[in-house]
């Protein structure tokens, strides 16, 4: 998306203006502080950082006990809530998936002037980096180990068996397919329609509008900021915590006695703390680039780069056992969706993996909705509703299907068929160790295991411009553009978040911190659900309203063109034979 402008969501005049935005005074950031090279919220900025501030302070001087303490709380909300994690996401596929098959699906967003600001690839490539990247590289072989060896409660079968393979494949599908990006396009979608279809604030506190009217720009819209200022901040920095960690164990892998030999690198806190500080130096300089010669760049390397490294394993690796493992998971992935969707463990022997890993998982990917939703809608304009959940919700859980199936089917393939390395290094290493340790059982693996370590890097660098941008519209009233400054200030922040917490309470502090921002999140999306069908059937009644059709009229005479999720020529033939209506 270009940098050029400066007038947020009311940057279309016209048709879409006149007939769609609500009536107010208000612009996005009229009320800001610019200042020093800034150009703040009053309100939103100086509180966030607060809140932020406090948070880690106290983390930092509770010292060994913020472990005990987060271990509590993360009990809590995983033993009380859990079943509103797992009932609020399956609510969210489904009102997704109406929004995309019903009449709404042909509504475009930005309205019926706007048209796509980036091509499909480089749009599937930004969202998908900013939306899973650090996740899967760090769980795709290590999880379904761990199913492997400890089967879910939900499948009757035989630890280390066959079976338990299977079982490992379908339980790690289930967790990064549908269900994380049905929060990530429903977020996006409502942000993206309330800002390029309404001309409001591109914050979170705009999909609110349809119940608090004005009442947006005051404090019940400041709260809903905020909280989105914290869960993007804490759930950014727990994917940080967990790609530093990866990146530190590859390196010293591959660089130290286990393969190369030539190095011998310390894995633990302080290395990971300087990693931190070196990538961050890296993501500062891509942030202030900017989003189109920064983030989409750095984006489609990350592509090119995963999609290496996938050829790769699917050539040297077992081939046929990986796509026989891809076709029978979606099978079983399919066939259990609803079961696993809605189970908790609670009449039987399952709580323990729904608590420790699904609830989990939700709440991250709550917590993380605002950055990458808001990121997703930022780059988003000009698609159909109809093209925009298809391309966010169903292309990228497809494809992280192939991904597990490649690094994680490997992994069983070698624990079933092959030697059992990777198994027992994992037994032994933990979690970070995993993928180095599959890749060391194919040729070439010191230079597979640096593209890997490559290939985090890059994630974690595009993870923390996305973010920066993300809090620079939260905290900049929902302007799209904001000083360079303000965008290197908040790179620079998420990194030193990541570092005080990771020093004080370990990646149980980040992971604490993701689950308890993503229940009053879970909140806020669920009532977004309703704001976002009002938004739509608003703008659905006012393409179908004599006054629309009266103004394509003037526009086709005038030749002027514009998209309104259909071609112009369907559009106006339509509305001259049948006045007052449009195609279905």
């Amino acid at each position: 998306m270009t940098d050029n402008n400066d007038s947020a969501g009311r940057s279309t005049s016209g048709l879409q203006a006149d007939l769609f935005y609500p009536e107010t005074e208000r612009e996005p950031g009229d009320g800001n502080i610019q200042r020093w090279g800034f150009d703040i919220h009053p309100v939103v900025f100086p509180v966030a950082l607060l809140i932020i501030g406090v948070f880690v302070a106290v983390t930092l001087v509770l010292g060994e006990q913020a472990a005990t303490i987060y271990s509590d709380v993360r009990g809590f909300f995983e033993g009380n809530f859990g079943w509103f994690y797992l009932l609020s996401v399956n609510l969210f596929i489904v009102v997704l998936a109406y929004f995309a098959l019903s009449k709404y699906g042909e509504i475009t967003l930005g309205g019926v002037e706007a048209e796509k600001e980036f091509s499909d690839f480089s749009w599937m490539a930004m969202l998908f980096s900013a939306g899973m990247g650090i996740g899967l590289m760090f769980y795709s072989v290590s999880e379904p180990l761990y199913y492997f060896t400890n089967v879910p409660g939900f499948f009757d079968v035989e630890a280390g068996t066959g079976g338990a393979g299977i079982a490992a494949m379908t339980q790690t599908f289930f967790h990064w397919g549908f269900h994380p990006w049905a929060i990530y396009g429903l977020v996006g979608l409502g942000l993206a329609f309330f800002s390029f279809n309404r001309g409001l604030p591109l914050t979170f506190r705009s999909i609110f509008w349809p119940l608090l009217g004005e009442r947006i720009y005051g404090w019940p819209g400041h709260l809903i900021d905020l909280v989105s200022v914290f869960a993007t901040l804490f759930g950014l920095a727990t994917s940080l915590g967990l790609g530093v960690a990866q990146i530190n164990t590859g390196v010293s892998y591959i660089l130290g006695e286990n393969m190369l030999g030539i190095l011998s690198v310390p894995n633990n806190t302080g290395m990971q703390i300087a990693l931190i500080a070196v990538i961050t130096l890296i993501a500062t300089a891509s942030v202030a680039a900017g989003l189109e010669a920064g983030v989409r760049r750095l984006s489609t390397v990350n592509v090119f780069f995963m999609f290496a490294l996938l050829a790769f394993l699917l050539v040297v690796g077992p081939t046929m056992s990986i796509f026989g493992a891809w076709v029978q998971g979606l099978g079983n992935y399919f066939s259990d969706f609803l079961s696993l969707a809605f189970f908790t463990g609670t009449l039987g022997d399952g709580a323990s993996t729904v608590h420790s890993w699904t609830v989990f998982y939700w709440a991250w990917w709550i917590a993380w909705s605002p950055f990458v939703g808001m990121f997703v809608a930022r780059i988003s304009k000009g698609r159909t509703v109809r093209e925009f959940v298809f391309g966010v919700f169903v292309l990228p859980s497809l494809f992280s299907t192939v991904w597990l199936s490649a690094f994680g089917g490997s992994a069983l393939f070698n624990s079933l068929q092959g030697n059992g390395a990777v198994l027992a290094t994992y037994g032994e290493a933990g979690q970070t160790v995993a993928m180095f340790a599959l890749l060391e059982q194919f040729p070439f693996s010191a230079v597979s295991g640096l593209l890997a370590v490559t290939l985090v890097v890059t994630f974690f660098v595009t993870s923390s411009d996305s973010g920066s941008l993300v809090v620079d519209h939260l905290t900049s009233g929902g302007k799209h553009n904001v000083p360079r400054r303000q965008r290197v200030f908040w790179a620079v922040t998420e990194g030193l978040v990541a570092s005080l917490l990771l020093y004080g309470g370990g990646l149980g502090a980040l992971q604490t911190a993701a689950i308890a921002t993503g229940f009053p999140f879970a909140v806020v999306l669920v009532v977004m659900c309703y704001t976002v069908y009002l938004g739509l059937d608003k703008e659905y009644e006012l393409l179908q309203s004599e006054e629309f059709a009266e103004r394509i009229e003037d526009l086709a005479d005038e030749d002027i063109d514009f998209a309104v999720g259909r071609s112009r020529t369907s559009v106006v033939t339509n509305v001259r034979e049948n006045p007052g209506t449009t195609d279905d």
